[in-house]
């Protein structure tokens, strides 16, 4: 007995010592949020508040020295994300997670952007002030990488810190501009379907937009300051990289929603701003919030890791926000090889030969792997940049962002600068890719839209969602439109802009060739906008988080009216007489949600996978142009694509393909869930679990990932939960609203906003995930600017001391 208790005291104590251990590794991993750090290149203290959320309000002398903070805090927070998104562009995964992420490493090499963010710093005027607030950022940015603790993900990786450079910056935003660039999924799509079932296949799938659809219009007003085929090959690998980066858990730019609503029509008669860009989920979200002020700067910005300037951003003057424009800016162009000579291709004035690019990856726990590419005027030829591409015919590819000097930096150091509309017009033009939708108000009443982008012109009747002849000379792009082309909106008459990916009005009196979204979003915003006109902060909000869709109802109506209620049992009559009740929303207690995904899904599937193939339908699932679809095909009595290839006995219908399809949804449904269909609830199947890509590890999901909670919202509604459909019925949604925020120009001091988990990508932080139930219940918080109210609600203050 006496032994017994001996060993238990030592085991009791040796738990202790363990636990000590545990406690203090974790206290020495955790963020620093107050305290001083000696920083002996800065010319004046500098005073960082932390809220109740982690949001540092950073006051300074100069902003450079502002920045310096900002660089430090940004890093203790998120480091590691940074790392992560350095890496991408630059072909550095494999190092990180090993051998499996190769063809991503080779994809994205051969995509130049490492080489033109290396070809941009050669020439940048570094006595700049964007240079040096840029430099200002990275030293402090370095700062926490030499002296802080070494976040957890470089243990567990067995990875090294290493200096950011003004590089790191340039390659970030590449692979910023990468994840908009739609045409990668679709272009190859469109050309192998055209190669393999003929041009009348492509009739019936909304290539081109259609007149009827909600527009976002033009407007250029007197401008004050006052209130006054690309093939199979392609397929594959858009499919690869896309998937490859979901299973990262990395963030991919999706879609979004704005608008901002004139005096004239809010209560307060003030401007209202409002802005939810959509970006893939992920652990830690994409945005980091911080507050500067200085005597010559004030600013409450986004930021995305290790990019100084802020990408959203307001204060008491202006506020500014950002969507996707989703314009064409990628062309695919077929190579033709010399037959007598392999190394050369062929170009309008003759054989030129391929200029031969070789790059070296390190992988974890492997020999470095040395590929070599090939390019061409157009660009990289992208067949073989990845171990399962196989393909003879060379396919290169033209890309605004890498073709033209890139001055993004220039335009965000503008933006973030400005005091007033004009000032902030200065630096659109320098947005050349990608394209964005940019939003603008300000306490003087002006309200903006702008689409920037370098536009380019190709050659009449030449369709850039096709793989076009690289070697005729034909099919070249023409030009680039000056900015002022480009389409906008300036304090319209109709009190309120907006964008919603949707289609912009003309372009030089014709319309510009993208992937613009369906018009569902933007026709609910529109319906809300135009009746009301006394706007305030609480309406703002409601309507933000919003999840009705018209649309919806009229697919639904439409596939209800064509159902044979004759081949229904009782059960299922009832189903679709509630149905015929549904408000087109998505409580979590709502069935009727459920039944519709599922009822559209097999609806997708009964139309097209017949003809396409499961892979082919699987990939027009990853692209804008099935959602655009699903609305016109449900109310078209006549197209090819109704008849189901594999049966040769009969002719099918777009009744029997909408009957089929409920049959097959119900069926599916009883076998999941019972068959009592008011069981069928969203809740069981519209889930958000926000991945950090050490997450993947089953034993380590609980601790980095945060979810999974059932969720409101569905796809191409305001409040944008975006799943993709598939066979298991399960929507996990994959993006969202990366942040949510209100600003009211009549109250300013307390405008709102919300992260989609918290505000550190630090798992030992308490911010870590501390907003993720209050942006799952449609919660906001203030985002606070007033200097007495932050010092006197402060959590904790950090001070850096130049001695």
């Amino acid at each position: 007995m006496i032994k017994f208790k001996k060993v238990a005291v030592y085991v009791l104590m040796f738990i202790g010592v363990l636990l000590l251990l545990l406690f203090v590794s974790i206290s020495f991993l955790k963020p620093n949020y107050k305290g001083e750090v000696k920083f002996l290149s800065l010319k004046k203290e500098v005073s960082v508040h932390y809220d109740t959320y982690g949001i540092p309000h950073i006051y300074g002398e100069t902003e450079e020295d502002a920045y310096k903070a900002l660089g430090y805090v940004h890093a203790q927070d998120r480091l590691w994300q940074m790392e992560l998104m350095r890496r991408i562009s630059t072909g550095r995964l494999s190092q990180v997670f090993g051998k499996d992420l190769i063809g991503m490493d080779k994809f994205f090499l051969s995509l130049g952007i490492a080489d033109a963010a290396e070809k941009t710093v050669a020439t940048l005027d570094l006595n700049s002030e964007i240079i040096a607030l840029s430099k200002a950022y990275l030293e402090g940015v370095n700062k926490f990488i030499k002296d802080g603790p070494t976040p957890i993900e470089y243990y567990l990786t067995g990875i090294e810190k290493q200096d950011f450079t003004l590089v790191d910056m340039y390659n970030t935003v590449g692979y910023m501009a990468f994840s908009f660039a739609m045409a990668h999924k679709t272009d190859p799509l469109l050309t192998n379907i055209k190669d393999k079932l003929g041009v009348a296949y492509l009739a019936d799938l909304e290539i081109n937009v259609d007149p009827n659809t909600t527009w976002i219009k033009n407007y250029a007003s007197q401008e004050t300051d006052s209130l006054t085929r690309k093939t199979e090959i392609q397929n594959t690998i858009a499919s690869t990289v896309n998937t490859t980066l979901g299973k990262m858990a990395l963030p991919l730019f999706e879609g979004s929603n704005s608008w901002v609503i004139a005096p004239e029509k809010t209560k307060n008669g003030a401007v209202i701003f409002a802005n939810d860009p959509h970006i893939g989920f992920a652990q830690p979200s994409v945005w980091y919030e911080a507050h500067i002020s200085t005597p010559t700067y004030k600013k409450y910005g986004y930021h995305l890791g290790g990019v100084p300037f802020p990408l959203l951003g307001h204060n008491r003057k202006l506020a500014y926000g950002l969507t996707m424009f989703e314009n064409d800016d990628v062309d695919f162009y077929y190579e033709e090889t010399n037959p007598a000579d392999s190394t050369q291709y062929k170009t309008p004035t003759g054989w030129e030969p391929y200029t031969l690019v070789t790059k070296s990856i390190k992988v974890k726990d492997e020999e470095d792997v040395i590929f070599t590419y090939k390019k061409t005027r157009h660009g990289p030829v992208l067949n073989g940049i990845a171990n399962q591409i196989t393909g003879e015919r060379p396919i290169s590819m033209s890309w605004t962002y890498t073709s033209q000097e890139n001055k993004v930096f220039s335009a965000l150091y503008s933006m973030s600068h400005a005091n007033n509309l004009e000032e902030f017009k200065r630096g659109l033009p320098n947005i050349h890719a990608p394209g964005l939708n940019v939003m603008y108000g300000d306490a003087k009443g002006n309200i903006a839209w702008f689409a920037t982008a370098k536009l380019h012109t190709l050659p009449d009747r030449v369709n850039s969602k096709m793989i076009m002849n690289g070697s005729s000379g034909a099919y070249e792009r023409l030009g680039y439109l000056d900015f002022s082309k480009n389409p906008k909106a300036i304090n319209p008459p109709w009190n309120y802009v907006y964008s919603a990916n949707n289609q912009p009005d003309s372009v030089e009196g014709s319309l510009y060739p993208g992937y613009y979204l369906p018009e569902n979003r933007a026709k609910r915003i529109t319906q809300l906008l135009e009746p009301k006109n006394d706007w305030d902060k609480k309406s703002a909000s409601k309507m933000i988080t919003d999840a009705a869709s018209p649309v919806n109802l009229l697919v639904l109506t439409g596939l209800c009216k064509v159902i044979d209620v004759k081949n229904l049992n009782s059960n299922e009559l009832s189903l679709l007489d509630d149905l015929n009740k549904w408000q087109g929303d998505y409580p979590l207690n709502s069935y009727s949600a459920t039944v519709y995904h599922r009822w559209v899904y097999y609806f997708l599937k009964n139309t097209f996978s017949d003809e396409l193939g499961e892979e082919m339908f699987n990939q027009l699932l990853s692209t804008h142009l099935h959602k655009r679809l699903i609305a016109p095909m449900a109310s078209k009595n006549s197209s090819v694509w109704w008849d189901n290839v594999n049966t040769k006995e009969k002719k099918e219908t777009q009744a029997d393909i909408i009957n089929t399809s409920f049959k097959e949804a119900w069926a599916s449904l009883e076998d999941d869930f019972g068959a009592n269909y008011k069981k069928w609830t969203w809740d069981k199947v519209h889930t958000l679990e926000h991945e950090h890509p050490i997450g993947k590890v089953k034993a380590l999901r609980s601790f980095f990932n945060v979810g999974p909670f059932p969720v409101m919202g569905s796809r191409e509604v305001i409040n944008n939960m975006f799943f993709g459909y598939n066979n298991t019925g399960k929507y996990k949604v994959s993006s969202g609203p990366s942040t949510r925020r209100i600003i009211d120009f009549s109250d300013v001091e307390n405008s709102i906003s919300i992260l989609p988990t918290g505000q550190s990508g630090n798992p030992f932080s308490r911010h870590y995930k501390d907003q993720a139930q209050m942006f799952v219940n449609g919660e906001f918080r203030k985002m606070l600017m007033n200097k007495k109210e932050i010092e006197e609600t402060s959590k904790s203050l950090l001070i850096f001391s130049p001695n």
